[in-house]
């Protein structure tokens, strides 16, 4: 299953409020917009289209914002997706510019930030990898960083996934023998680690190679990664050639190791162009309202490989309209290389590039070859994103089908465009979570998993919206997630009108865990959503679950029913989520001591309770009088302890 990226399919409350529009509401949207008009600048600018909630329908740019607006108060002559738009404004915002160049900008920031329904969403929060070579420590340390450029240092990049770069950084260590440790790590070393003995690190760490001679082997790590690989290469060529004269064998085999790493990334590279050194190649493929944009990576002569985008849009919108508007969320923050190669031409693409080169501070050119080896790139990418697409259309449609199969097992009136599934996960009652994942018809929506850490008397935490609970009530638990989950979707969007509700709660559990789920519902109102529990078979049998659904009998599948593999792949989902949170809670807290926070407990105190009750948990539990007998615990310090763990008592 993959992340959902197509046009989310309207709910049910959506699909109704549509039906209930009528001709009232395309004349109420004409006439917000023409009282808009009287005071529309004619200059440059952005507009944005809201509905009643204050959500924003539309964000638009316009060298001139009074006459692109005017436009839309001719309903006959709109396409039916902007009719549908102006239908729902009921009011404007209006932000002007000094130029077209900075509105476009500001539209495309705004549409990435906001993103409005009727605009075309590139859906991405993934910020892309680089290689970092520190410029802080007399000995740089190679590694991989996202984010903000914050370090001193060279960033070379970005690189197409963090696989791609992992491979590069192994492969330049076995080449250059650069350190990859923390400069903590570094300076604690007395002796010479792993990395050192595996043949990926010359130990400078301990004085095996002066700071002269590993300056050298970052300088040649710099050159080959700018693009003078081929010198590089020949340099080493030399060396090995040298040594091989002088009967210096193994000094050879070194030369010969670093050269074939150094081969090795390039063989990693897949296709290469002469004569681009750098460049973005992006390339769209459309078919059946659907489309997938395929981003190819070349820096310093380098393939650093690509990556697919599935933008969310209207199946009325143009092809072009769709690529122009990718192009401007997409380098929205970060700089575009100088050339960038499409498949097709994009309007305006003039005023794109001058806000490009204007972020970027340098010339950037868009093109669209037509003939010799940069066409070929082209086409390359363009057939790489009709694979995708059509990949990601089959699981589509086969995603749909076993959701049909969902809405029959559990008696739906629909097919479910939304499926929750919440399980929990603690040890022995501590580091508590809960977490939710979500399915949808195209897949695991990673986006909208939720994580809730469970608030328990064992941890000394308390939450006032549920009730206190006892460490490991699984029930308890999960009835603390239910009610903080659905208490706060009723606080926030009680109309339902954003999408995140669910057509479909499944809960990790049995009969008991149902009525749990069952009663919060009751609890807060809530009577329209149906749901039901999947508990493992005997002895965890994957293949003999039992279904429990509100009124019916328990149940099973037939072990080959597709719908009961779809369902264990939901189930198994939400478990390894909820088991990769607790752990990650679980490392966090064993670097941290509750007794750390109590003022007047040192070293010596806080090991002296330890060793006395065996842990922070029985420091917590324990009596005044436990307390003061602890070696070295007064009764002021003893009644500072209780107190602590005491003070809503």
């Amino acid at each position: 299953m993959t992340d959902s990226a197509f046009a989310d399919p309207p709910t049910g409350t959506e699909r109704a409020r549509r039906r209930r529009r009528t001709q009232p509401d395309i004349e109420r949207g004409v006439a917000v917009i023409r009282e808009h008009l009287r005071t529309m600048p004619a200059g440059p600018g952005v507009y944005r289209m809201l509905d009643d909630d204050g959500d924003v329908l539309y964000v638009g740019k316009a060298r001139s914002l009074k006459k692109r607006v005017t436009n839309y108060t001719h309903p006959a002559k709109l396409p039916h997706r902007i009719f549908r738009m102006v239908s729902e404004t009921t009011r404007m915002e209006v932000v002007t510019t000094h130029t077209e160049v900075e509105a476009l900008l500001l539209e495309s920031n705004l549409i990435k930030r906001l993103k409005p329904r009727y605009n075309v969403l590139l859906r991405d929060d993934k910020s892309f990898p680089h290689i970092l070579m520190t410029g802080d420590h007399p000995y740089p340390q190679i590694t991989k960083h996202r984010g903000a450029r914050t370090r001193k240092g060279d960033y070379f990049g970005p690189f197409a996934s963090a696989g791609a770069v992992n491979r590069t950084i192994t492969a330049l260590q076995r080449a250059f023998l650069l350190r990859n440790c923390s400069d903590s790590m570094f300076s604690a070393r007395t002796r010479p680690c792993l990395q050192y003995q595996i043949k990926r690190c010359s130990a400078p760490c301990v004085g095996y190679v002066s700071e002269t001679e590993y300056a050298e082997l970052v300088d040649e790590a710099r050159r080959f990664l700018t693009g003078r690989s081929h010198d590089v290469q020949q340099e080493l060529a030399a060396h090995m050639q040298q040594a091989s004269d002088a009967l210096e064998f193994e000094t050879a085999a070194i030369y010969r190791n670093r050269i074939r790493a150094l081969t090795a990334i390039q063989a990693h590279q897949d296709i290469n162009v002469e004569g681009i050194e750098e460049a973005d190649v992006i390339a769209m493929h459309a078919e059946g309202g659907h489309s997938c944009i395929q981003v190819f990576f070349f820096r310093a002569g380098s393939n650093f490989g690509n990556r697919a985008y599935f933008p969310s849009h209207d199946k009325e919108t143009e092809d072009s309209d769709v690529l122009a508007a990718f192009i401007g969320q997409f380098y929205d923050d970060k700089p575009a290389p100088r050339l960038i190669l499409l498949s097709q031409a994009v309007p305006e693409a003039e005023l794109i590039a001058e806000a490009l080169s204007t972020r970027a501070d340098r010339r950037v050119e868009l093109l669209v070859p037509q003939r010799g080896s940069k066409r070929k790139l082209v086409e390359h990418a363009t057939l790489n994103a009709r694979e995708a697409l059509g990949r990601r259309m089959a699981e589509s449609a086969s995603q749909r089908k076993l959701l049909d199969g969902v809405a029959q097992v559990f008696g739906l009136d629909a097919t479910p465009e939304r499926v929750e599934v919440y399980d929990n996960s603690h040890t022995r009652g501590t580091n508590s979570v809960g977490g939710m994942i979500v399915a949808g018809p195209e897949g695991f929506v990673k986006n909208a998993y939720r994580k809730f850490n469970i608030r328990n008397v064992a941890d000394g935490e308390r939450d006032e919206r549920v009730d206190d609970l006892e460490a490991g009530d699984d029930y308890a638990m999960m009835r603390q997630v239910l009610t903080r989950r659905f208490a706060r979707a009723l606080k926030e969007d009680p109309e339902r009108s954003s999408g995140n509700w669910p057509d479909l709660v499944l809960i990790d559990g049995g009969a008991t865990h149902l009525a749990v789920a069952q009663e919060v519902f009751a609890e807060l109102g809530i009577d329209d959503v149906p749901v039901a529990s999947i508990a493992k078979g005997p002895d965890r049998d994957a293949g003999r679950e039992r279904f429990f659904v509100p009124g019916r009998d328990p149940f099973m599948l037939e072990r080959r029913d597709p719908v009961l593999y779809f369902l264990q792949r939901l189930r198994d989902e939400a478990h390894r989520f909820a088991i990769e949170t607790h752990r990650a809670r679980r490392t966090k807290a064993l670097g941290s001591n509750p007794l750390d926070e109590i003022s007047g407990i040192g070293a010596r105190r806080k090991k002296a309770l330890l060793h006395h009750f065996g842990s922070a948990r029985g420091v917590a539990r324990a009596g005044l009088a436990d307390l003061e007998a602890v070696d070295g615990i007064s009764r002021t310090v003893a009644k500072r302890v209780y107190d602590f763990f005491h003070e809503d008592g």
